[in-house]
């Protein structure tokens, strides 16, 4: 089956990510971390916003009381779009400093899921450099708890719409894995990491993910020039070529729930001598691959 992947926002972030749909008011959540900025689009209006923000902004989940929580330098941080203020909930994590968030999702339960990298980059892993980046928990509560560390560029977390999977990926060229683990919704506990996909059958390194309804595991295949779409047992059954080198986040979004919408690295991040080939890079894409799609619900805390 072909897919045709278009140009939904002509906008050339530097280091699109974060791609989270909002049931609630119809519109996708989005972010550039290099800039950085807060985006929202509403396909239904065609109303585009964007709001600087006061630093590096690795994630964004939209937030049950209203607004939005977002994973800034400083902490999980409310955001209230009607004002643009923002507003400390937790400042556990980025623990390190040094460090920013990075990719992030919410369970079924309303927990706020996000990992951590050094801004710098990360550790070498080829050369026996211990991970730095970890992975915390934001309650309903605010509060935070960290729950996985040693990883280097944590990636593609994912829950499982039933709630009893969770998936956390490592970009790192020397790691390139994701992981799947069995969940307790109840307690919000990941247990029993085992290997889920090796990325170096592919093409692409494992960036930002999402999950469809039928509880298969979407992977954005960064340097790969292409999507996955990944079976609960671990077997690639699509692959959707991107016309840009470095997809970095995926979200179905829309009325239906059908549309997949796509962040990507910008000019600057792109490998040089590739511009000609990827003249939208950094745009933000949508493409109806023909499966209904899963958002995950709005952050409790």
């Amino acid at each position: 089956m072909n897919v045709t992947v278009d140009c939904a926002l002509d906008v050339h972030a530097t280091l699109g990510e974060g791609a989270v749909w909002d049931g609630g008011t119809g519109a996708l959540w989005w972010v550039d971390i290099a800039a950085p900025a807060l985006h929202r689009y509403t396909p239904g209006t065609g109303r585009v916003e964007q709001w600087a923000m006061p630093s590096a902004i690795g994630c964004v989940a939209p937030r049950r009381s209203g607004g939005a929580i977002l994973g800034l330098e400083q902490g999980w941080s409310g955001f209230d779009p009607s004002n643009g203020a923002i507003s400390m909930i937790n400042d556990r994590a980025p623990a390190r400093p040094g460090h920013r968030f990075n990719d992030g999702s919410v369970d079924p339960a309303g927990r706020f899921w996000a990992g951590t990298m050094p801004k710098a980059g990360p550790r070498n892993a080829a050369a026996g450099e211990e991970g730095d980046g970890e992975l915390f928990c934001l309650e309903a509560d605010g509060s935070c708890r960290m729950v996985i560390d040693g990883l280097y560029t944590q990636n593609g977390l994912a829950f499982s719409p039933d709630g009893t999977r969770m998936y956390l990926s490592d970009s790192h060229p020397a790691v390139r894995t994701i992981w799947q683990f069995d969940y307790e919704l109840k307690s919000g506990t990941p247990t029993n990491r085992r290997l889920f996909f090796d990325t170096r059958e592919v093409a692409g390194r494992p960036d930002g993910a999402t999950m469809d309804a039928d509880g298969c595991y979407w992977m954005a295949g960064i340097e790969g020039w292409q999507i996955l779409r990944i079976t609960p047992q671990g077997k690639v059954d699509r692959t959707i070529a991107v016309p840009v080198e470095k997809p970095t986040c995926l979200a179905f979004g829309g009325k239906d729930l059908k549309d997949l919408y796509i962040t990507c690295m910008g000019p600057g991040l792109i490998t040089p001598g590739t511009e000609e080939r990827q003249p939208k890079a950094g745009c933000l894409f949508v493409c109806r691959p023909g499966i209904d799609g899963y958002a995950p619900p709005a952050a409790a805390a």
